[in-house]
């Protein structure tokens, strides 16, 4: 096991590259002894989650902008960057509780909701786009 991993990519706004930039960050992790259920429901459906609404919502379903990745692993944590071309967002009035009666219908806020939920950390910064951090300790 290596002392840590860094992974960077730069895709076009295509839902089909999701897959692939999962798994690899996904086997990094497994690399690294990350538990099963980090390995199997954290970090693939949060990743997931910033990566689809990088493409959807913060470049518009735009194939022509790009979603930049940055993914550091190490024994003690995974740290994962996803930046658009996007204005941004607040993330504290954009995180909804999904399940409340009103919203049980309701696709907008879901994917905030999850990644909160299944990350340590989750903060939005500002770079040349919007940028979503993860953070996920080892477990």
């Amino acid at each position: 096991m290596s002392a840590s991993a860094a992974l960077e990519f730069r895709v076009p706004s295509d839902l089909a590259r999701i897959e692939g930039i999962v798994a690899q960050v996904v086997h990094r992790c497994r690399e690294h002894a990350f538990g099963g259920r980090q390995l199997a429901l954290n970090v693939p459906v949060a990743l997931t989650e910033a990566l689809a609404n990088a493409m959807l919502r913060g470049n518009g379903d735009d194939g022509r902008k790009e979603v930049r990745v940055r993914a550091e692993v190490s024994a003690a944590r995974l740290v994962v960057e996803v930046e658009d071309e996007g204005a941004g967002f607040d993330l504290e009035a954009c995180t909804v509780d999904p399940t409340t009666p009103e919203r049980l219908e309701r696709e907008e806020g879901r994917g905030l909701f999850l990644m909160r939920s299944l990350m340590d950390e989750v903060a939005c910064v500002r770079g040349a786009g919007t940028i979503v951090r993860l953070t996920l300790h080892r477990r």
